[in-house]
């Protein structure tokens, strides 16, 4: 099962001293903006999401149609296909995507220590 590339989504509480001190491990922003009150950091394959009140805890995030160099495949398994995977597998979803949708969706699974994982596909599956 190919999740797409792997970032962490933190939850913080000033987004512009987040930004400066990830700045200073190197990385920079390559989406979101400050006024949205997100951004999304890249060094290498490495990402990180900063998002100021929007969630309360930091969560895992897997994104379909998406490398861990910021580009996008030709083919990827849709977010709804891993969806229907992970729930025949036994895994309850907590947040759904709509598998009648198409394009970009996302949904959420949590681990049995509590922590989240969103799966969320930003573009739309090639045909």
């Amino acid at each position: 099962m190919q999740l797409g590339a792997f970032s962490i989504s933190l939850a913080v509480k000033d987004l512009a001293a987040s930004k400066a001190f990830y700045e200073k491990l190197g990385f920079t922003p390559i989406g979101g903006a400050m006024e949205q009150n997100y951004l999304i950091l890249r060094n290498g394959e490495a990402a990180v999401g900063l998002f100021q009140g929007m969630f309360e805890q930091n969560i895992l995030t897997f994104n379909p149609g998406w490398s861990g160099t910021g580009e996008h495949p030709k083919s990827f398994t849709d977010v709804r296909e891993l969806q229907k995977t992970l729930r025949g597998q036994g895994i309850a979803v907590v947040q759904e995507a709509d598998e009648a949708s198409t394009g970009p969706a996302s949904f959420v699974v949590v681990d049995p220590d509590g922590n989240p994982i969103l799966i969320d596909q930003h573009v739309p599956k090639p045909d």
